[in-house]
């Protein structure tokens, strides 16, 4: 990830551009290093693969989103799709990229009639479904140390009857006519520099190759239906709340045999009843009595994995701050991890009888009970900028 370079600087555009500019800018460089105008050379193909990869994640609002937040490492192993087109050959990218250029413009520009794509020119069958948004709540326990959740998640499904055909039998499905099964059709132009030779997706066909004479009665010809699927989701330890995971191919299926979309994951954090977040930090509150903080005392706290036992030395101020070494959160697909920080605020009686009154007042006039801070001591806020950074 550490060699990569960012995506708009390889299209050669901002993180405002558009969704138009983008396309724009990938056109560009991908026709600058297309494989034919660079026969052999390696690295020009290698920024055609980079360029496609660039344009697979900025063209995508979700995986553009994720970049924006986390730049490369939103794809690491783990994180969801998105990047890496390093092995990928050439052909697998006219496959998922070509129709970008219109009416195959690599094809006709080039004259080789589109000849790179995969399966003859063929587009891929169906219409690719859309993709679905789950939200998932976890406790800090799941987070800090990651889980698999098995989720029930209602959307379309593959049609069990015609296995995604949308048709009704075998017999049912025949070769285009219009385009003799490629998917394309051609049409040759003359111009004053000659015949021009023009590759276009078949309008009978809409580039599968074939078409159904019968549909299936289970789908009414989609290939697929409303149904439900039990999706295993594995959840990386350290997210946080907003972040959003993709798994792809988990989404609706796709029409007539077409690719499923994918399944957003967005998270949630269900509130701690003791314990707050910030970042990798934990932050708790611990209320002891005066006498407990002027003896001073082991006292059990709660963390994010149980328990722990802390000791307050004698005569501890109220706002004093612990560390508990590594009792945070992990960094996602890193080695960190946060601590936990415990703030000590004193208790003041707020209710308090005769005998106890008296008490306290005797001890009001002693010179040991009148405030006397060290000059040295630090304030709060140096206190907490200390303990969160």
């Amino acid at each position: 990830m550490a060699n990569k370079r960012d995506y708009y600087e390889v299209l050669g555009v901002g993180k405002s551009a558009s969704a138009d500019e983008i396309k724009k800018a990938y056109r560009k460089v991908a026709m600058q290093y297309h494989p034919d105008r660079n026969p052999g050379d390696k690295e020009a193909e290698e920024k055609f693969k980079e360029a496609a990869e660039a344009y697979e994640v900025l063209s995508n609002d979700d995986k553009k989103a994720k970049y924006d937040r986390f730049g490369h490492q939103a794809f690491a192993p783990g994180m969801g799709g998105g990047g890496g087109y390093s092995n990928m050959n050439t052909d697998d990218i006219f496959s998922q990229f070509g129709d970008i250029f219109g009416d195959d413009m690599f094809g006709s520009f080039f004259g080789g009639g589109g000849s790179r794509r995969g399966g003859g020119g063929r587009a891929a069958r169906g219409q690719r479904g859309s993709n679905l948004r789950i939200k998932m709540k976890l406790t800090y326990e799941e987070i800090a140390k990651g889980v698999t959740k098995n989720v029930k998640v209602k959307k379309h499904v593959v049609c069990t009857t015609c296995s995604g055909s949308g048709a009704k039998d075998k017999g049912s499905v025949q070769t285009c006519s219009t385009c003799n099964g490629s998917g394309q059709v051609r049409k040759v132009t003359s111009t004053f520099l000659g015949q021009m030779q023009t590759v276009t997706t078949c309008p009978t066909c809409n580039g599968e190759g074939t078409t159904v004479t019968a549909k299936c009665t289970a789908c009414k010809g989609e290939g697929r239906v409303y149904g439900e699927e039990t999706i295993s989701i594995d959840i990386p330890a350290g997210v946080q709340e907003g972040m959003q995971l993709s798994m792809s191919g988990k989404g609706n299926a796709g029409e007539r045999g077409g690719a499923p979309g994918d399944l957003i994951i967005q998270i949630e954090e269900e509130q701690h009843p003791e314990l707050h977040r910030d970042g990798l930090n934990v932050a708790y509150d611990l209320h002891i009595s005066f006498p407990d903080a002027a003896f001073g005392t082991s006292v059990e706290v709660p963390t994010i994995d149980g328990r722990a036992k802390i000791k307050i030395p004698p005569g501890t101020q109220s706002g004093k701050i612990f560390r508990l070494k590594g009792k945070g959160f992990p960094e996602v697909q890193g080695y960190g991890k946060g601590d936990q920080l415990i703030q000590v605020n004193v208790w003041t009686p707020q209710h308090l009888n005769a005998e106890e009154k008296e008490m306290l007042e005797k001890m009001n006039r002693s010179e040991h009970f009148k405030p006397n801070p060290n000059k040295g001591d630090k304030s709060f806020f140096d206190r907490v900028r200390e303990a969160f950074n």
